[in-house]
């Protein structure tokens, strides 16, 4: 942690609550103002754990995310507004938390997470939040912070439940200790497939942010070696002890992962050359050439308006199997949903239907929105 400095005027009344609380106080306060806090990912659990924290007088947070803000976020990014809807989220956020609290410091980082780059952004920070929504960027997060000894909190959301946890491979598991590799992607909906009750990441997040809090001021007992489980139809709410892996590949007494490496590949489930894929590059080329092939949009009707492609036919992945007479078998097929997983499913489904000609675009309509490429229709 940096070295401290002294509260103002200002700050002992801004943090007058927090100055009358037993194991907070003044020196406390001035932990939190001296700390540096990295929060991966700006998005439902990113954006209450920034609020709380910026609230809270931590002294520096670190931002990273490299999305634009969608409408569909606005149900449960609360850092967003209507009126933000297509601005880069980080100059959002930044504006938003100095809002809030004009004492702490927002560095944006505007970039994806990767293995080579990941080691440089964590290591300036005491302690990482976790606010990431995909298992490749969970794994790398976490093998980035056993190998640099901090702290990673932990949460995630699914549907009506969540999880959160502190992972400390100094103090006890991390997150392969429990999960040693990702599950094949086929087998994980994304929030756009599965859904998420907009309250949960910030009931998540709020938990997240209070296990930051409890780090850097040294009080409580931290999730460390426990995994809180939230299941908010029941409101309910357990606990389960999670042990270290003297086995782990990462933090285990002889580890075989020893530096950082991505994760897509074994998120895939199958070898990268069996996919048959498309990228959005690919396909724009082909649309402009006129050498259009047949498209299938895979994912519900709700979703579709204002970002579809143009002449696209829907058919929900769940009603493909009987309705495969609709999709033609002597033209190319290129299957899209929104975020890659439902359309590699479909492609599996036309392949044992007997389609030798068809393909799915990686990374969805969302990757190809976030290359800059227009939605050539709005339905």
């Amino acid at each position: 942690m940096s070295r401290r400095a002294g509260l103002s005027p200002d700050e002992r009344i801004r943090y007058a609550r927090h100055l009358a609380l037993p194991g907070v106080g003044e020196d406390g306060q001035e932990r939190l103002k001296a700390a540096r806090v990295l929060i991966v990912g700006a998005g439902g659990l990113g954006a209450p754990v920034a609020l709380y924290l910026a609230a809270a007088g931590v002294g520096t947070l670190g931002l990273v995310d490299f999305d634009t803000v969608d409408v569909t976020n606005l149900q449960r990014q609360v850092l967003y507004a209507t009126g933000d809807v297509g601005r880069p989220k980080l100059e959002v956020a930044a504006a938003r938390l100095k809002d809030l609290n004009p004492g702490v410091r927002v560095v944006p980082h505007a970039l994806r997470l990767s293995s080579a780059n990941a080691l440089d952004v964590l290591a300036e920070y005491d302690v990482v939040a976790d606010g990431t929504d995909n298992f490749p960027a969970r794994y790398l997060v976490n093998d980035a912070c056993v190998l640099l000894g901090k702290p990673n909190v932990y949460a995630s959301v699914s549907r009506f439940e969540g999880q959160a946890s502190v992972f400390w491979a100094a103090k006890g598991p991390c997150y392969r200790c429990l999960f040693e590799e990702p599950p094949p992607a086929e087998l994980v909906p994304s929030c756009a497939e599965g859904g998420v009750l907009g309250v949960l990441p910030g009931l998540l997040g709020t938990i997240q942010a209070t296990e930051v809090l409890k780090l850097l001021l040294g009080v409580g007992e931290p999730l460390v070696g426990r995994l809180l489980l939230v299941d908010a139809l029941r409101m309910e709410m357990r606990t389960i002890r999670a042990a270290k892996n003297p086995a782990c590949v990462v933090c285990g007494p002889r580890p075989t992962l020893t530096r950082l490496a991505d994760t897509e590949a074994s998120c895939a489930g199958r070898p990268a050359a069996a996919l048959a894929e498309t990228s959005p590059e690919e396909l724009a080329g082909r649309l402009a050439s006129g050498d259009a092939p047949f498209l299938l949009d895979v994912r519900e009707p709700y979703e579709i308006p204002a970002r579809a492609l143009a002449a696209a036919v829907n058919i929900p992945l769940a009603a493909l199997p009987s309705r495969l007479d609709d999709v033609p078998r002597g033209r190319d097929v290129v299957v899209y949903c929104e975020s890659g997983v439902r359309s590699a499913r479909a492609l599996a489904i036309l392949q044992a239907a007997g389609h030798s000609r068809a393909w799915h675009l990686a990374g969805g309509i969302a990757r190809w929105l976030r290359e800059g490429r227009p939605v050539v229709s709005s339905r």
